[in-house]
């Protein structure tokens, strides 16, 4: 019992830091009151000297660069010693067009303040210092790859509850696999077919089972 209170401990301390590192990157498009601000300079020990966040190093919203691996390793060489502080950090996974890649890595990798950590942290800083990036997708590891077969495999977990109760589910396509917003929708009939609390757990299983940031489950039929 004791153990599992630390362990509780420890999970809620880990995404309160996430928390707040989505804070102090939200606050760090404030323009700094110091004219004469001398520009942060990049260097694994300055790093861990000095917050990028302090007042005396923010940059100006005009401090933008072009889209290339080197300027978004720069912008989070910013941010990991905040994620490094909290037993993570972060690596560029691939840069496909105007779309970043990341992989969250270490206590950050499964935290559950993960996205929040990603949209609100990450995101929100690369596309402000890079206007070119239309979005960051987080890569998460060991993800199965989404098949019409390995969808179908899911659907099998459930189909036996829902022929008991006189429904079935069909698989009707898989779009975008690989890409920014995979979608894959299914038919869902008989008397389960108007249920929002069937819909919504099968599309956690679907959701938990692939774990593809921007995943969309859609319904043939409706607009749900």
């Amino acid at each position: 019992r004791r153990a599992l209170t630390v362990m509780m401990v420890s999970t809620t301390a880990h995404a309160l830091g996430c928390l707040a590192l989505a804070a102090v990157a939200a606050a760090y498009t404030l323009p700094s009151t110091k004219i004469n601000a001398p520009r942060w300079r990049r260097t694994a020990r300055r790093a861990v000297d000095l917050s990028p966040f302090e007042e005396e190093v923010i940059r100006s919203a005009d401090d933008q660069y072009p889209l290339t691996l080197d300027n978004v390793e720069m912008i989070l060489d910013e941010l990991r010693p905040y994620l490094m502080s909290d037993g993570g950090n972060v690596r560029v996974s691939g840069i496909e067009g105007p779309v970043v890649r990341l992989q969250l890595e270490g206590a950050c990798g499964d935290c559950p303040s993960s996205t929040m950590t990603m949209k609100m942290g990450l995101e929100r800083r690369l596309k402000e210092a890079i206007p070119e990036i239309s979005e960051v997708v987080q890569v998460l590891p060991d993800a199965p790859d989404i098949t019409e077969e390995a969808v179908d495999e899911v659907l099998d977990g459930v189909r036996p509850f829902l022929s008991v109760a006189g429904g079935s589910i069909d698989l009707v396509s898989v779009s975008g696999s690989g890409g920014i917003q995979p979608t894959v929708v299914l038919k869902l009939e008989g008397k389960s077919a108007s249920l929002f609390s069937v819909k919504n757990e099968i599309s956690q299983r679907i959701h938990r089972h692939f774990m593809a940031s921007g995943l969309r489950v859609e319904w043939d039929g409706d607009n749900n």
